[in-house]
């Protein structure tokens, strides 16, 4: 049966240190190996998009002017 040459580094890599495959255990036990209770609640699904509706109309862009005069200046704009 073939192996490709990282298949066998990473064999002989792990027959030669032990302790990483102790290390990756730990690493995944981290982020992956939760049981439900221990894993984050379920976010809100209050503020989740609807499909099917027009959440965003776009606009034309009007005769004569680019996208940049489409939008009403900032609040906090200086006045000349």
């Amino acid at each position: 049966m073939y192996e490709s040459d990282i298949t066998k580094f990473m064999r002989k890599f792990l027959a030669d240190h032990p302790e990483e495959v102790e290390s990756q255990r730990k690493g995944r036990a981290i982020w992956w190996d939760k049981r439900p209770d221990e894993r984050s609640p379920a976010p809100s699904m209050r503020h989740a998009p609807k499909a099917g509706g027009n959440e965003h109309v776009f606009a034309p862009i009007p005769a004569g002017g680019g996208a940049e005069y489409m939008f009403a200046p900032d609040d906090n704009t200086q006045k000349d």
